[in-house]
């Protein structure tokens, strides 16, 4: 009998575990589970390009439906609500029951949603999906004026959408600086003059207290005692794994489900893989759960080699970007605990540098702002485990091929 392979979750690691299930010789049925009525697509463009008008929704398609047909991979719209590990089943929301020989957890993360007074007003967005990215551009014509809340990367991606397109746009940030949780006081710095220079007023070490509005949302009410008008108000403060499935069914759960470097979880039967899984990174040398589309992918694959019976490890050196502007972010590592930051380039009125993170002397991580170079040298030398001199790296006189060349040493 053929053996069926369950993919709970369109997402990016969804569509990579079933486009590598029929790589690695899956020759069973392969069904894709999704809530969306849409197959897999990219996310990263829902706050840039998509956001902006400049993609259609066809052409954020990871694959094209053809594929899916050639392949014989089944899509189906539904939400799971329960897994059956004894009798390998799954329940979908219908009723209907699918059973499984091997399952895999793609369910990324949800919205963290805030609970303040109007924030159910119309007008009130938050961007993780096509149809929350629809939902605030059927508003864009009649709005002049936006609040984002939320100083991090698809807050401020989100602020520079729609500063292009004409609208006034304020952001508020808790912290006491944008990006504060995931970079150096220096990047903060740097993005919050961009976006100044480029007419975004950002207001940090602001609680906001209450949406204002009666029906539709007007303005934003903090904890100073200020007012922000608003036509529109777009919340982006983090995300939540979505891990309840796992928890339910008693798979390990601690900020993500738990997997091996095999994407197993603690039932042989069922592979994770994606923003809700949480591993153990050997270059780190600690577990981490990562909100990354390369990370989705690269589990996507060793998760899917697992569920065919091969061994395919997964120690990827976790890296991101970020698009605002014409700024072209790209970040390797994770800079946490790091006790020298080094700059590269001019970050005070230029638009391209590269800062590297340090720790005990070596490098953890970079953030590399339209600097693709030295991007790609700082994942070799954290990947690889090499040395920078560090006195050739702030000369940015010093090619980056000759600090290829000259200075890497094991």
């Amino acid at each position: 009998m053929k053996k069926t392979a369950l993919v709970i979750g369109a997402s990016h690691a969804g569509a990579q575990v079933v486009t590598s299930l029929r790589q690695e010789g899956w020759d069973g049925d392969i069904v894709l589970i999704g809530e969306e009525p849409h197959l897999p697509y990219h996310r990263p463009p829902l706050s840039k390009t998509f956001l902006a008008g400049d993609k259609t929704t066809a052409e954020l398609a990871i694959r094209p439906i053809s594929f899916y047909e050639k392949n014989d991979i089944q899509f189906r719209q539904g939400r799971v609500t329960a897994i059956d590990r004894q009798h390998q089943t799954i329940t979908l929301s219908d009723g209907a029951e699918l059973a499984y020989d091997k399952l895999a957890l793609c369910m990324g993360a949800r919205v963290r949603r805030v609970e303040l007074p109007g924030s159910e007003l119309k007008g009130v967005h938050y961007l993780r999906n096509i149809a929350d990215v629809e939902g605030i551009q059927a508003e864009l014509a009649q709005a002049k004026t936006a609040v984002i809340i939320g100083g991090g990367y698809i807050g401020l991606e989100t602020a520079a959408s729609l500063r292009k397109q004409g609208l006034q746009v304020v952001v508020l940030e808790m912290a006491e600086r944008i990006l504060q949780r995931v970079t150096a006081p220096e990047l903060s710095a740097f993005y919050a003059r961009v976006h100044g220079e480029e007419g975004v007023q950002i207001h940090t070490g602001v609680s906001v207290m209450s949406l204002l509005g009666d029906g539709r949302v007007e303005g934003v009410l903090c904890g100073n005692g200020a007012i922000f008008p608003a036509d529109i108000v777009v919340v982006g403060v983090g995300v939540i794994a979505n891990v309840e499935l796992a928890e339910a069914a008693d798979i390990a759960v601690e900020n993500g489900i738990i997997v091996d470097e095999f994407c197993r979880t603690n039932d042989p039967s069922i592979v994770a893989a994606g923003d809700c899984a949480n591993h153990f990174n050997r270059i780190y040398q600690r577990r981490m759960r990562l909100e990354s589309v390369p990370n989705a992918g690269e589990q996507g694959k060793v998760a899917a080699a697992t569920m065919c019976g091969l061994s395919k490890e997964h120690k990827n050196l976790p890296w991101f970007w970020s698009d605002q502007y014409d700024l072209k972010l790209q970040i390797a590592g994770l800079s946490l605990g790091y006790d020298q930051l080094v700059i590269r380039g001019d970050k005070e009125t230029g638009r391209s540098f590269a800062a590297f993170y340090f720790q005990a002397g070596k490098l953890i991580a970079a953030d590399c702002v339209n600097r693709p170079q030295e991007f790609m040298l700082s994942k070799r030398v954290i990947a690889e485990g090499l040395t920078l001199d560090v006195a050739r790296l702030i000369d940015d006189g010093v090619a980056v091929k000759e600090l290829l060349a000259g200075v890497l040493t094991s």
